[in-house]
């Protein structure tokens, strides 16, 4: 849970990079890599990752802008460009409107009583939790691995 504004932002900004990064290792090929068929895709996950901001910006009172469509883009690269942009737009409204005592008010989340810096927290686990399943699937696609919280194997041999 953030309680403070510079650690929310802080700990978004790295996130959202990492999260940035393995986006961008996707290829066009590639969007249908799934563990085994009628899993979540590389692709779906993607956009998945991108759309839930929308979802957890919205828990907190604030709206992102709205997109074209909630199908899932043909193409790596959009997928990626759409949420640096809502990445970016996250930032900026932290930074300019979010405050400490903001963070700790609360709010009716499914029923309970939760604080915005929970549920930002909750935003940044799930992007976490997902962006380790795409770095499984790129791999097992032959795609490069960026290294998030560290060196990958390969980043280590270099």
């Amino acid at each position: 849970m953030y309680r403070v504004k510079e650690d929310f932002i802080t700990d978004w900004q790295r996130s959202s990079e990492g999260t940035t990064a393995v986006l961008r290792a996707m290829s066009d090929d590639k969007l249908g890599q799934s563990i085994v068929e009628g899993h979540n895709s590389l692709g779906w996950l993607g956009w998945h990752l991108t759309t839930a901001l929308s979802y957890f910006m919205g828990q907190i009172g604030h709206k992102l802008p709205a997109l074209k469509s909630m199908q899932q883009p043909q193409t790596a690269s959009e997928i990626a460009d759409q949420y640096e942009l809502y990445a970016a737009h996250i930032l900026e409204l932290a930074v300019q409107e979010f405050s400490d005592a903001f963070l700790t008010t609360e709010v009716n989340m499914h029923g309970a009583l939760t604080t915005n810096g929970q549920v930002l927290r909750m935003m940044i686990d799930h992007q976490t939790h997902h962006r380790g399943q795409m770095t499984v699937l790129l791999r097992q696609a032959g795609l490069p691995v960026p290294g998030v919280m560290g060196p990958t194997k390969e980043e280590a041999k270099a």
